[in-house]
C-alpha cells in the first residue's frame, strides 16, 4: 500500500493503482472521454481530459495512465488544470460539428456535458475547410459518423481488447487519423459481429444505434434487468420512452463485465412487435377466434378437470419453459404436481443438457457449472469441445479470447472449424459423435505419462482403478482413427492439459446431444478429476446452458423425476416434505420426458398437453412425428408471446407477457440468480405467466394467492435447499450463485472446493460406442446441427428483429468445397437434403469449416428446417435425443 494526497485528502491505495483510480476510490471525480476501467490503462491517455497537476512536475499529466506513488501530491481542480481541460475541449470542438440541437446523442454525450461544465462554447481553432465525410450506414444495427469522432480510441480498444474481434483500428496519421476497418472497407464488410460494445462506449454521437423511434435521452427512464437470450445472464438496462423499449445499454454485472452481444444489444425489438399475442384465442371449427380471459381460462380449467376425471391425472402433461422466470417454472410444475396430480412435466433441457444433469450429478453430486463466467480470465489452459462459444455464448467466448490474449493455452476439439479454432494452440477436428473416444484418448496419454494428480486422486476421488483399466485400450493411434484426427496432436493436447495448473473445460450440446451424451459428460468429468481441476478457481467443468433460464427451470423442478432442488419424486422423504409444503397428495411415479410425452400423444395414452413458452415443433427432432403427435392430442393449451409454430396446433392460446413486462428471476449458466424487472406494462391484454398459472390453480380449487413474484421466491427458498438464502431483497443489486443455503450465506462461486457434493468424485469411465445412426451408400454424409450468433434457439423472437432477419432469413447447409465440387454445387445453389425421416430444400453454403463427409445446419428455422431431418434416438439414461448426428444424402435441387 502507498499513501498520496489528492486535493488535500490523504488516500491509501494499492501499489500500481493509477491516480485516476485512486481519486475515484476517494470519491473525487476526474473527467474522462477515453478511459474505461476494463481496458489496459497503459494504452489510454488519448483524450487528455483527465489532466491533473502533480506537485513538482513541470507539465500537467493524464491521470488515467500515471501510477500513484508514495508521497505524491495531486491537484485535480487547480486553475492550471481547469485551463488545460478547456484547451482540450477547445481543440476537440475545432473539428467537431456544432449540431447539438439535432444530434441523436444529445443528453448522452460527454463532450456536451463537459463543455457545459467548463463553459466552452466553441473553438478558437475552427477550420472552415474541414472536409465532411459520408456516414457509414452499411451495418444493419448502427451507423458510424466520422465527422463526430473525437479519436478517443475507446471503440477500437473495446473491439480489440474486450470483444477480441479486431474489426476496426486507427487509420493514417496526424490530421488524417480516423477510425476505420482495414482497407477503409465499410463496416458491413469487416469482421464486425455487431455486438454493439463500441456503440455503448462511444462518448459522443459517432457510433449510434439505428432507430425507428425518435427520442432524447432525458426523456427515457432506465430499468436494469437480465438478458432474455442465452444462458450467460448479461445484465442490461432497458431505456424506456412511454411504454416502449427504445434502446438497450450494457450494465456492469458479475456475469458479463458490461458487455453484450448483437442479440442483447439490438434484439429487443421483438418486445413491442406488432405480431405479439394480445388477447386469448380459442379455436372454433378449425379457426382461431378472439376470446375473453374468462372464456379461455374457463375452457382450460374445464378440460383439465374432465381429462383428470375421465382418464386420470397422468393423461395430462406439461412443457415448462427455459424462457420463463424461476417463479413461473416453479408454479408450472406445482400446478401439474399439486393440482393436476401428475409428474408429467418437462422442458427443453431434455433437448440440450439433460445429460449434463445426469452425468455430473453421478460423478460430482451436482449437475451444474462448477465455476463462474469471468474465471476464464484466470485459467492457464482452456479446452473447448462441443461448444461454438463465440456464437452460442458470445460474452463468455470473448472472455476465452481475452484469456488467450493474456497467455492462456487454448485447445479446441470440434467437428467444425469454429472461430476459436483459428486462435487455438491445437485444433482437433473430431468426427461428430466421437467425444467419448477423444476424452478417453486424452486420459490414456495423461496416465501413461504420469501427468495425473495422484495426491488429488487419492484424497478426493474413487474408482480410479477402473478408469486406468478402461483407458488402457484408448491409444493415440486408435483414438486418432476413430475421431479422424492426428495422433501427435492428441498427444500434445493431452500433455498441455495435464501440465496446466488451472485447466478449464467448456462444453455444450456438441457433447450432450448424443445417444451416449451422459457418457460424454462423465468423460469430461473424468478428465477434470484426473488432473485435480475440480474445486479450483479458473478450472472446472463448465457446461454452457443455451437459453436464458434453462438452469433455473431445472432447479425449479420442471423435470419429470425431480421436485425443486433436484429432490426426487420417488424419494418418500422428499414426497412427504412437498406434500406438507403444498398441502396436496403427490404422485411417487416419475413422469414422462418431453420425447415420451410426444409418443404418448401419438399412441393416445396422453390426452391433454399444456405448453408454456416452448416450441417443440421447431426444437424437437423429427418434425413430422412431432406434428403428427400434436394433431392426435384431444386438447392443447399454448401460452406464449407469439403465435408460434406449436401454437398453431393449440385449441386455446393464452397471450403471455415478455421478460420486459414482469418481475422475477433467471438463473444463468454459472448458477447466478438474477433479477428480472418490469419495465413496461404488458402488451394488449397479455399477462405474466405467473399470474395466468395462479388464476388457473385458484379456479381448480387450489389456493394460490401470490401478491408478487417475490412471494413465490420466498416459497421457493423454503423448499429448495440451494436457494434457501435467496430473496428479492438480497439480489436487488447483484445476483447470488447457488448453493446459497442461508440468509447470511454469500453464495458459491466455485463448487466442490473442499469436497464434492456427493463426498468423493466418482470416476465413471465408459467405452466409446458409435452413434445410433451411421452412414451408408444411400445416406453417405453426417449432418450435425448448432446455433448461429444472430438467432435465438427457435427464432421465434429474433425473426421479429429486422436487421437480424435480413442477414439470416432462412436455413442453409454448410458443405465442404470438395463435396460441393463432387455434387456440382456452388455457393448459393439450392440443395435437396434427405434423411430417413424427411426431405428439405435449402441453400448451399460452401465452406472448408466442415470436413468432406460432414455437413452442418443451424437449427433455428421451421421452414426447410434441420429438425425435419434429425433423429429421435435417445440416450437411455437422460433420454436426450441424438440431434448432433444424422445420416443424410445431398443432391442439387
Amino acid at each position: 500500500m502507498i499513501k498520496l494526497t489528492i486535493d488535500n485528502q490523504v488516500i491509501e491505495v494499492e501499489k500500481g493503482t493509477t491516480v485516476l483510480e485512486a481519486a475515484r476510490q476517494a470519491g473525487i471525480e476526474i473527467p474522462t472521454l477515453c478511459h474505461d476501467p476494463r481496458l489496459e490503462s497503459s494504452l489510454g491517455g488519448a483524450c487528455r481530459m483527465c489532466l491533473v497537476e502533480v506537485q513538482g512536475a513541470r507539465t500537467l499529466s493524464p491521470s488515467c495512465t500515471m501510477p500513484a506513488t508514495e508521497g505524491m501530491v495531486v491537484s485535480t481542480r487547480s486553475e492550471r488544470v481547469v485551463q488545460g481541460r478547456k484547451v482540450v475541449l477547445d481543440l476537440i470542438w475545432s473539428r467537431h460539428p456544432h449540431d447539438c440541437l439535432t444530434c441523436s446523442a444529445a443528453g448522452n454525450c460527454k463532450l456536451q456535458d463537459y463543455s457545459f461544465e467548463y463553459g466552452v462554447k466553441g473553438s478558437r481553432f475552427e477550420n472552415p475547410e474541414e472536409p465532411e465525410f459520408p456516414l457509414d450506414h452499411s451495418n444493419k444495427f448502427y451507423y458510424y459518423d466520422r465527422n463526430k469522432c473525437i479519436l478517443c480510441g475507446k471503440c477500437v480498444r473495446v473491439c480489440n481488447e474486450l470483444q477480441q474481434t479486431h474489426a476496426i483500428g486507427m487509420s493514417e496519421r496526424g490530421f488524417d487519423t480516423h477510425v476505420s476497418p482495414p482497407f477503409e472497407d465499410p463496416l458491413a464488410q469487416s469482421k464486425c459481429v455487431s455486438c454493439g460494445n463500441c456503440v455503448s462506449v462511444c462518448p459522443v454521437g459517432a457510433l449510434v444505434p439505428r432507430r425507428t423511434d425518435r427520442f432524447r435521452y432525458w426523456e427515457v427512464r432506465k430499468v436494469r434487468t437480465t438478458c432474455s437470450f442465452c444462458g450467460v445472464g448479461c445484465q442490461m438496462e432497458l431505456l424506456i420512452k412511454g411504454d416502449k423499449i427504445v434502446e438497450v445499454a450494457p450494465y456492469a454485472g458479475e456475469s458479463n463485465n458490461n458487455m453484450l452481444c448483437v442479440k442483447g444489444k439490438f434484439g429487443y425489438k421483438f418486445v413491442n412487435h406488432e405480431d405479439r399475442l394480445k388477447t386469448p384465442l380459442i379455436k372454433r371449427n378449425g379457426t382461431f377466434e378472439e376470446a375473453t380471459w374468462e372464456e379461455a381460462l374457463d375452457l382450460v380449467v374445464d378440460k383439465l378437470k374432465k381429462t383428470k376425471e375421465e382418464y386420470g391425472p397422468d393423461a395430462v402433461a406439461g412443457f415448462s419453459s427455459a424462457r420463463c422466470t424461476n417463479e413461473e417454472n416453479y408454479l408450472f410444475q406445482k400446478l401439474l404436481r399439486a393440482v393436476v396430480g401428475t409428474n408429467n412435466v418437462d422442458h427443453c433441457a431434455r433437448l440440450c443438457h439433460a445429460s449434463t444433469v445426469a452425468g455430473l450429478a453421478t460423478t460430482l453430486g451436482s449437475g451444474a457449472m462448477t465455476n463462474s463466467n469471468l474465471e476464464a480470465l484466470k485459467s492457464d489452459l482452456i479446452l473447448v469441445s462441443g461448444s461454438n462459444t463465440t456464437e452460442s455464448h458470445p460474452v463468455i467466448g470473448a472472455h476465452i479470447q481475452q484469456a488467450k490474449e493474456k497467455g492462456a493455452k487454448l485447445i479446441v476439439a470440434e467437428p467444425r472449424e469454429i472461430e476459436l479454432a483459428k486462435e487455438a494452440d491445437i485444433f482437433l477436428q473430431i468426427k461428430p459423435g466421437t467425444n467419448v473416444a477423444f476424452f478417453n484418448g486424452m486420459m490414456h496419454v495423461i496416465i501413461k505419462e504420469g501427468l495425473q494428480d495422484k495426491e488429488y486422486i487419492a484424497a478426493r476421488t474413487e474408482n480410479y482403478e477402473e478408469l486406468e483399466k478402461i483407458m488402457e485400450a484408448y491409444t493415440p493411434a486408435k483414438v486418432a482413427e476413430i475421431c479422424g484426427i492426428n495422433e501427435d496432436d492428441l498427444v500434445k493436447a493431452a500433455r498441455m492439459y495435464g501440465e496446466a495448473d488451472r485447466a478449464a473445460i467448456y462444453y455444450s450440446m456438441g457433447v450432450t446431444q448424443h445417444s451416449t451424451g451422459t457418457q460424454g459428460v462423465m468423460s469430461v468429468s473424468n478428465l477434470a478429476l484426473l488432473c485435480g481441476n475440480i474445486g479450483k478457481e479458473g478450472a472446472g467443468v463448465n457446461p454452457l446452458r443455451g437459453q436464458n433460464n434453462v438452469q433455473g427451470a431445472c432447479d425449479m423442478g420442471a423435470l419429470p423425476g425431480d421436485y425443486p432442488g433436484y429432490q426426487k419424486v420417488f424419494d418418500p422423504k422428499a414426497q412427504e416434505k412437498f406434500e406438507k409444503a403444498w398441502g396436496a397428495k403427490l404422485s411417487d411415479k416419475a413422469g414422462l420426458t418431453l420425447t415420451e410425452v410426444l409418443n404418448g400423444l401419438d399412441d393416445g395414452s396422453l390426452k391433454m398437453l399444456y405448453v408454456m413458452g416452448e416450441n417443440p415443433v421447431v426444437s424437437d427432432p423429427d418434425t413430422k412425428h412431432v406434428e403428427e403427435a400434436l394433431r392426435k392430442a384431444d386438447f392443447i393449451v399454448v401460452q406464449d408471446i407469439f403465435m408460434s409454430e406449436t401454437a398453431e396446433f393449440a385449441d386455446v392460446v393464452l397471450p403471455a407477457a415478455s421478460f420486459a413486462e414482469k418481475d422475477g428471476t433467471f438463473t444463468n449458466t454459472e448458477r447466478r440468480v438474477q433479477r428480472v424487472r418490469k419495465a413496461i406494462e404488458p402488451i394488449g391484454s397479455s399477462k405474466p405467466d405467473w399470474m395466468i398459472l395462479s388464476d388457473i390453480m385458484n379456479r381448480m380449487g387450489y389456493e394460490a394467492n401470490y401478491k408478487n413474484p417475490g412471494e413465490i421466491m420466498d416459497e421457493i427458498a423454503s423448499v429448495t435447499p440451494q436457494y434457501g438464502g435467496i430473496s428479492f431483497d438480497r439480489i436487488e443489486e447483484e445476483g447470488l450463485q447457488w448453493p446459497c443455503p442461508t440468509k447470511d450465506h454469500p453464495g458459491t462461486k466455485v463448487l466442490h472446493t473442499e469436497s464434492m457434493s456427493r463426498g468423493k468424485g466418482l470416476f465413471k469411465p465408459a467405452d466409446y460406442i458409435e452413434s445410433a445412426e451411421t452412414t451408408d451408400k444411400d445416406y453417405p454424409y453426417i449432418m450435425t446441427t448448432g446455433r448461429i450468433l444472430y438467432h435465438y434457439h427457435t427464432r421465434t423472437m429474433t425473426k421479429r428483429v429486422k436487421g437480424i432477419d435480413i442477414m439470416f432469413p432462412e436455413s442453409y447447409i454448410e458443405i465442404n468445397p470438395v463435396t460441393a465440387s463432387r455434387l456440382e454445387l456452388k455457393d448459393g445453389d439450392k440443395v435437396k437434403v434427405g434423411s430417413r425421416r424427411g426431405e428439405i430444400v435449402t441453400t448451399a453454403k460452401v465452406t472448408d469449416k466442415v470436413d468432406e463427409d460432414v455437413v452442418f445446419m443451424p437449427f433455428h428455422f421451421y421452414e426447410n428446417g434441420a429438425n425435419t431431418l434429425t433423429q429421435a434416438a435417445l440416450d437411455p439414461i437422460a433420454k436426450i435425443p441424438e440431434l448432433k448426428v444424422s445420416a443424410v444424402r445431398l443432391e442439387k435441387a
